[in-house]
């Protein structure tokens, strides 16, 4: 597990909860850091909403508390109904995040029996975690899963890479292989969670950017061609190697895979404008991998038992073509868009910049 933002803002939040609560002498100040634990949030929009429902149902949760600890005192099977009550109510009001939260709330305000002074107490607590993990969330490192989601996409490629550069070549051991492939789909599942928290915000925001719908729409694509990469090692582990192959057919599909992973490469770096657009590639990709599923589709009619399993892992590669071609096209897009931006920017400052002519002076 890496060491991130979040742990240090974790123990960041548990640290000012327990000052707080020392400095109002609220007691027991563990009710206080236990609330700051649950309320850190990976984004800001979620500890914004978490904050508000963590609010409502901890205001509900104390109350309903308070009449159970008057009613039936701190008996465990009272106090376990409450819970139950609780949960079925947070359920019912889609806030099933705060549960967690909203249960210890529940139980520490009905170990009061009543006592509305130390219910307040309890519930004081609890709010003070909830505020101070708010706070730290936004003004200590904001998450900002756009900036991460970038930074983690050449990890990401460049694991895929290695292994498909190597799986057709069965150079790689097979122990590593499986180690890498491993860590592969962790990367593409943490990039996932990041895309889910950024169209999450996204489709909050009433008045979001076109540019900020444009690049949303171009990290789904980089997430489904890298999802499709893996699929291609999965349908090499499971079909290539059992085929009948000859070393002609090996160094063909070794070609023809090297030629993807050359332009998915070229794509993210277009897209980092660090190289110069080249429509001509794009066009070579695009015949040569049709070009591919056509020999192979011709190779299957021929021999139907013996091309099977490569035709399986063909049609794979050619999905995993097509994706990047699409993306491509959205990148080319997006750049088209951005230099036209620039340019209408650097002609408003020239005409800002206009000289003032000598009779004028």
């Amino acid at each position: 597990m890496n060491f991130g933002a979040r742990m240090l803002k974790t123990g960041i939040a548990v640290t000012l909860a327990l000052y707080i609560s020392s400095w109002l002498n609220l007691t027991p100040p563990v009710i206080a850091a236990v609330a700051a634990i649950f309320a850190m949030q990976p984004s800001i929009y979620r500890s914004f909403r978490y904050f508000l429902d963590q609010i409502q149902t901890n205001t509900l949760g104390a109350i309903l508390a308070l009449l159970g600890g008057m009613f039936f005192s701190n008996e465990p099977i009272a106090i376990g109904l409450m819970c139950v009550v609780v949960i079925m109510i947070c359920l019912r009001l889609k806030m099933g995040d705060t549960i967690g939260l909203t249960l210890v709330t529940v139980i520490s305000v009905m170990e009061a029996s009543g006592q509305w002074q130390f219910a307040l107490n309890r519930f004081s607590l609890s709010i003070i975690g909830i505020v101070s993990a708010f706070l730290i969330n936004i003004l200590v490192a904001p998450p900002k899963p756009l900036e991460q989601f970038k930074g983690q996409i050449e990890n990401t490629f460049a694991k895929l890479s290695l292994l498909l550069r190597t799986a057709v070549s069965d150079e790689i051991k097979e122990s590593v292989f499986r180690e890498e492939k491993k860590a592969l789909e962790n990367s593409i599942q943490s990039l996932s969670d990041k895309y889910n928290l950024m169209e999450e915000e996204l489709k909050k925001l009433k008045r979001a950017s076109f540019s900020r719908h444009r690049h949303i729409v171009v990290n789904k694509q980089m997430l489904t061609a890298l999802r499709k990469g893996v699929d291609v090692l999965t349908a090499i582990e499971q079909h290539y190697f059992q085929a009948e192959r000859t070393p002609q057919l090996d160094d063909y599909f070794d070609n023809h895979l090297e030629q993807l992973i050359k332009f998915h490469e070229h794509i993210l770096l277009k897209l980092d404008n660090k190289i110069k657009n080249d429509g001509h590639e794009a066009e070579e990709v695009e015949q040569a991998n049709d070009q591919f599923l056509d020999t192979m589709i011709d190779r299957y009619q021929e021999n139907f038992s013996g091309v099977l399993r490569l035709s399986i892992v063909a049609a794979v590669m050619y999905d995993y073509g097509y994706q990047l071609e699409r993306l491509n096209r959205l990148v080319d897009h997006t750049s088209s868009k951005h230099d036209t931006v620039e340019k209408e920017n650097e002609e408003k400052q020239e005409r800002r910049n206009f000289p003032t002519w000598p009779w004028k002076q």
